[in-house]
């Protein structure tokens, strides 16, 4: 039986990076992005230039109308997925005093409301399939510890982390395990023009993580050998914390 895996944000960075995995691991991926088609087909692609199937699916997964008929389309038309990554994600970063409501309400109906978005309309066909399923969600080193100029982003990323054990709770039973990566420093798009120094003192290891690091725990999280792994945050973060 082939199994299918929604990775949201899967045009670029670590999202692309766990899209390629999953599918080097035998998934059909469903490859979700906002606007970059181009960037999405480039993974689509590579996926099936490495002999297997990938499909992609647009939209924003702040906007909860957006999402769910998107998703119950996809459903729909191709049934319902095995598993899920929720990779999507944005920060507005600035010093609390300076933080504009746009920024606090963007990333919050981003980063938090896309959990629900993107879950609510997918979990009840998954449970209804009766195959069990993963969950696999991104928080950050920022929703364990915090980070100056990132109030609004550690406040998602740590709501995120609670969602994700509370929802564990729920799916157990029915073979769905949901558990939550968190990763720490990761050298992707996001992280250009950090000033590098600085940021290495806090890192143990001296250096900055890799996309394909943070994907090969989601990919063994996906994996058969996970199936008794369920509410648990792992890090990836170099001995950050």
């Amino acid at each position: 039986m082939t199994r299918t895996i929604l990775v949201t944000g899967a045009s670029k960075g670590i999202g692309r990076a766990i899209a390629l995995r999953l599918a080097r691991d035998g998934f059909t991926i469903v490859a979700h992005y906002r606007q970059d088609r181009a960037a999405a087909e480039a993974v689509m692609e590579e996926i099936r230039g490495g002999g297997q199937a990938a499909r992609g699916l647009a939209f924003d997964i702040s906007d909860r109308a957006a999402a769910r008929a998107a998703l119950e389309a996809d459903i729909a038309a191709h049934g319902p997925y095995w598993g899920v990554v929720l990779n999507a994600g944005i920060a507005r970063d600035a010093a609390f005093p300076a933080l504009e409501d746009a920024d606090w309400d963007a990333v919050v109906e981003t980063n938090l409301g896309g959990f629900y978005n993107v879950l609510r309309p997918v979990v009840m066909p998954m449970v209804s399939a009766r195959q069990g399923g993963r969950i696999v969600t991104l928080s950050s080193v920022a929703g364990l510890v915090g980070n100056r100029g990132q109030v609004n982003y550690s406040a998602t990323k740590a709501g995120i982390i609670g969602a994700t054990k509370a929802l564990a709770i729920e799916l157990a039973k029915r073979n769905i395990t949901v558990n939550c990566v968190a990763p720490g420093i990761i050298e992707t798009q996001m992280t250009e023009g950090l000033p590098l120094d600085e940021v290495l003192k806090a890192i143990p290891m001296k250096r900055l993580g890799q996309p394909d690091e943070v994907a090969g725990l989601v990919a063994f999280l996906c994996s058969a050998e996970a199936a008794y792994i369920t509410r648990q945050v792992i890090s990836v973060n170099g001995g950050m914390i």
